[in-house]
Formats: C-alpha cells, structure tokens, sequence
C-alpha cells in the first residue's frame, strides 16, 4: 500500500540529510537508509543543524527514521530519491536492488549531478517508474531540482514528481532529453573551463577570475540569465560578439591540466587548506558563512 506522504532516501551523506529536512520539514514520513553506521548515528544532528540555519525546530529531525534496511526504508513509499557517492556501478547497484523491493508504483529518482540517467537504469526492469532529480547543493536553501525522465519514463511519473517537489517548495525545471550534466552543470562547468584556461594561459591569476565575475556579470546573473540578456542587449550584437570571441574560447575536451597538477600536489580546496588559491581556516569560515547568508537572504525575499 503506498503512502502519499512517505518518501525513501537511500544516502544519509550530505545531499540525503539536505533532501530528507526539506521532506521533513513540510509534514512529510521519511525514512533514510545508508550502509554506513557512523553516517545513520550522525545523520539526526545534521539535520538539526541545518534545520537551526534556517530559523525552524530542530526537533522536526526526530521523525526522520534512520536504518540500514532498504526494505524497511522503502516500505509504503510513494517516492525514493537515491543520494548515494557519484560513481556509476554504485547507482547501478543500488537501482538493481530498489526495482525489485520497490512497490510497482514507487517512483525511483536519482539525485546524480552529472551521470546519464538512462546509464544508471541500465539494470532497471520498470523503467517507466525511472527519472533523475537533481538537486543542488545544500537542498533546503536552493530552489532548483532538474527533473530529467529517460525515454520510458512515463509522463504520469514526471508529472508527480513535478509536482511533489513543487509541493515542497522547490522549483523544479523538466530536462527534455537526458544528457550527462543536465542544464545547470553543463552551464557552469562551461565557465569553469574557461576559467581554468585563463589561468593556464597566464592571463590572470585565480583570485581575478574570483573578483571579475562577482562583480560583474556575476551580479546580473540572479534577475537576468543569459538568454534574457542576449535579447536585452539585441541578438545583432550578440552574433557580432560571438564571432570575434567563440574561437578564441577553450575548447579542452579533457580536465585541465593545472586542474590535475593541483590534485597531484595534494592541493584540493578547501579540504586541505590550499588549491587554486591558498585558505586559511578563518576564510574558509568566513566563505562559508557569507554563501548561506547570501543563500537565506535571497531564500526570504
């Protein structure tokens, strides 16, 4: 018997504890399930946090049920969301086990960033229960969730997830055709390249490319995205300046070399301290705190 306000989470990691405050939070019965013990003991005191970063009761992530049983997790679901690591064969695993436990009626979504959908389905009998759902990270501050159906995915199934995410205050945008990164990561991952390449090529240095986009088209880019801007500005001027700058634009089809070459000097970010940039561990807090802030005053206006 499926529950209408019951919702599955396979993951407890940082993306399933996002995903299950934002359920939780609107009266929703949800249960979570992760392998890991220490990541289940944990997971309560993550949502409370996040629950305290928000302004609502912490004591909400007392009805969120924790267990290492998928079974019992997806018991009377009326939709499962799977926030495991993003590596291929583990979602294919993890598919392969929830379509035969699920009930026939239970939606299966992926919460993947970047994976072709269809790829993580590969082991799916029911496919037409299949979609992706990506949310951002973290889920309780960022509206967006792409929902992106494969070639079988019924449209009653789009349709209900549509409009159960909405339901719970997110906006969610349907992807038409399933490509790897969806919408909003292609976009982006096409200024990280570029940006990667400006630093390669000498042409300033990280904390530039930092400072030239929040402060200029950066600021923009909440009212106006590019589409709107390319008409604002006018379509003519437009092409005149995409013909002077498109071929003069990386075209790396690879990561980028100082990308890598960071990575093998154990610079990874914030994590260690140092990685295009070097952190201290005041403004690593500092760069914290500023996006939620950034993130909750925008969420309220």
């Amino acid at each position: 018997m499926i529950d209408n306000n019951k919702i599955a989470i396979i993951g407890a990691g940082l993306m399933g504890a996002g995903i299950a405050q934002v359920f939780a939070s609107k009266g929703f019965s949800v249960s979570v399930c992760d392998p890991i013990e220490d990541v289940r003991l944990s997971l309560k005191t993550r949502i409370q946090d996040g629950l305290k970063s928000v302004a609502s009761d912490p004591s909400i992530a007392d009805h969120v049920n924790v267990t290492r049983d998928m079974s019992e997790a997806l018991s009377g679901a009326f939709a499962v969301f799977e926030a495991a690591p993003e590596k291929l064969e583990i979602k294919q695993s993890i598919f392969k086990e929830l379509d035969k436990i699920a009930a026939p009626e239970t939606i299966l979504a992926s919460n993947t960033s970047v994976i072709s959908i269809s790829n993580i389905a590969k082991s799916v009998i029911r496919r037409e229960r299949m979609l992706g759902t990506h949310w951002w990270n973290p889920p309780y501050l960022v509206p967006l969730v792409e929902v992106v159906p494969i070639a079988e995915t019924k449209d009653k199934v789009t349709t209900q997830m549509i409009d159960l995410l909405s339901n719970v205050g997110k906006k969610p945008v349907l992807v038409k055709r399933d490509v790897p990164g969806f919408v909003g990561n292609r976009l982006q991952h096409a200024l990280w390249r570029e940006a990667h390449a400006l630093i390669e090529e000498g042409v300033c240095d990280a904390e530039t490319i930092d400072i030239v986009v929040k402060n200029s088209f950066g600021m923009r880019l909440p009212v106006l995205g590019p589409i709107e801007n390319a008409d604002l500005v006018g379509l003519d001027l437009t092409l005149d300046i995409h013909r002077t700058i498109l071929p003069e634009l990386s075209k790396r089809s690879d990561p980028s070399p100082a990308l890598v070459k960071n990575i093998e000097a154990g610079r990874l970010g914030f994590k260690t301290g140092k990685g295009f940039r070097d952190w201290t561990d005041e403004q690593i807090q500092e760069t914290r705190t500023t996006l939620s802030q950034h993130l909750l005053k925008t969420l309220r206006e």
